[in-house]
């Protein structure tokens, strides 16, 4: 039944002579879609569907990825962000929780873009529980990420797989914004420093709620990341990650005061804090990813770590 709705479905289209592109789906393609699976973008799952294609080749635009680059996807649900990039890049491998969509990716893939499917892989999985990928080691992060869970995935999947040297995600504007303000704002927090753990972080534009099928249904932003090193720290990621925690679970008291838990006590924080030439009257939303990485050298010994909130 779905096999014979989708050979309605537009093929293969032709930029030039020698140029394939797919034809992107359009909102009555993914009208058909949802009503022949019987599906909806769920709140539970974060699910939101690019219906507009010329939105769709912004994000590739932006993404700046070639024909060498494997692409990692979260959330590819319909295909359209997937028709996207197969023309354009080595090899798509997307992962999908939702089996029915996971299941149709490739049979809407073998009929919009039937050159390019060899180019597909589909992993059908929660993207936080992704350890491995099939094929070469991915060089790129591009996805419409799912809006409930858009910041502990793509912190995830930058740990996992350091090979992935740059990064395009569409998320909640609000999340747009947190991750790529930087110190000293209002929303500068948790995913604004460990996401510059990895990488230098900036906006890359905004997608309106129009072009977006979503629940819930708000504006969305885009978000590139540049791979980099890390901070140099005789810390490990996870104690300074411990220490951002620590440092934004009471955003409004001084770092003397929010990190007493992390250190031990005020006066002990006080100190290591002097001691990474950082005013102990600061408050976490004034300190750079740097100075998170060079305070969490020098917690005290035998400091028990602080239950979270």
């Amino acid at each position: 039944m779905v096999q014979q709705r989708l050979e309605h479905l537009s093929p293969l289209a032709s930029r030039g002579q020698n140029e394939l592109v797919a034809e992107l789906l359009g909102p009555s393609d993914v009208r058909e879609l949802t009503d022949r699976l019987s599906v909806r973008p769920t709140k539970q799952l974060g699910q939101n569907f690019v219906i507009d294609p010329n939105t769709v080749r912004r994000i590739v635009r932006t993404a700046q990825v070639g024909p060498s680059d494997v692409v990692v996807e979260v959330g590819p649900g319909l295909g359209s962000l997937t028709l996207g990039l197969l023309p354009e890049v080595a090899e798509v491998v997307a992962i999908e929780i939702d089996p029915v969509l996971a299941e149709q990716l490739p049979k809407t893939v073998s009929v919009k873009a039937p050159e390019f499917a060899g180019r597909l892989s589909v992993v059908q999985s929660d993207a936080m529980r992704v350890e491995t990928l099939p094929g070469p080691a991915p060089t790129a992060l591009v996805a419409n990420l799912p809006y409930n869970v858009a910041v502990p995935v793509l912190l995830h999947l930058l740990a996992r797989f350091p090979s992935i040297q740059k990064t395009l995600v569409m998320v909640q504007a609000e999340v747009a914004e947190r991750l790529a303000e930087g110190p000293g704002s209002k929303v500068y927090g948790v995913p604004s420093v460990k996401a510059r753990w990895y990488a230098d972080v900036r906006r890359a534009g905004s997608i309106g709620r129009e072009v977006v099928w979503a629940a819930p249904n708000v504006d969305s932003g885009l978000v590139a990341l540049t791979r980099r090193d890390p901070p140099q720290t005789l810390a490990t990621r996870e104690e300074v990650f411990r220490l951002v925690d620590a440092a934004f679970a009471q955003r409004r008291k001084t770092l003397r005061a929010a990190l007493a838990g992390w250190a031990g006590s005020a006066p002990a924080a006080e100190k290591a804090l002097r001691d990474a030439g950082i005013d102990p009257s600061s408050r976490g939303e004034q300190l750079t990813v740097e100075q998170f990485a060079a305070l969490a050298a020098y917690r005290p010994h035998g400091a028990q770590n602080p239950e979270q909130p």
